[in-house]
């Protein structure tokens, strides 16, 4: 079977994982160990997500996908740069990895918790754990080698 042919998505309520045919990823699914109802509308999502310190459990700790979190900051000429790449990455990996993006300046609790000192940083999150950290501009196959193992 060809890895393109199904979806695999985290339960939120006990955190296995449960591999959906692609064709049936409109469909409500339940979660093969504990029975919850599986929210494949999270599989859909083709641009970066907004996270702020209020929501960054339940979008980024909790979510259903690996996740990849840009910290940045608006005034920061490196993180603007970057901007279109995340866009890039959240249409190539939808349903894949949820890429998400939080200001710092907004959030500072978050980026504090993470030890954010220099942006942009990006924070590689899978079942609720900080799996990676990589700092700085990094050119786009860079970050796709990195991310290869939650693909």
């Amino acid at each position: 079977m060809n890895p393109n042919d199904f979806y695999t998505i985290r339960c939120t309520s006990c955190g296995s994982r449960n591999r959906i045919p692609a064709a049936r990823a409109k469909d409500q699914g339940k979660c093969g160990k504990c029975g919850a109802v599986l929210n494949t509308e999270e599989l859909f999502i083709t641009k970066p997500i907004i996270v702020t310190d209020a929501d960054f459990n339940s979008k980024v700790l909790k979510a259903p996908l690996p996740v990849l979190l840009d910290c940045w900051a608006p005034w920061c000429g490196p993180c603007k740069m970057m901007g279109p790449v995340f866009d890039q990455l959240a249409s190539e990996w939808q349903g894949r990895i949820r890429i998400c993006k939080l200001n710092v300046d907004e959030n500072p609790q978050t980026a504090a918790r993470f030890q954010t000192q220099s942006i942009p940083t990006l924070l590689v999150f899978d079942n609720g754990l900080l799996k990676d950290t990589m700092i700085g501009a990094l050119p786009k196959h860079q970050i796709v080698q990195k991310m290869a193992a939650y693909l």
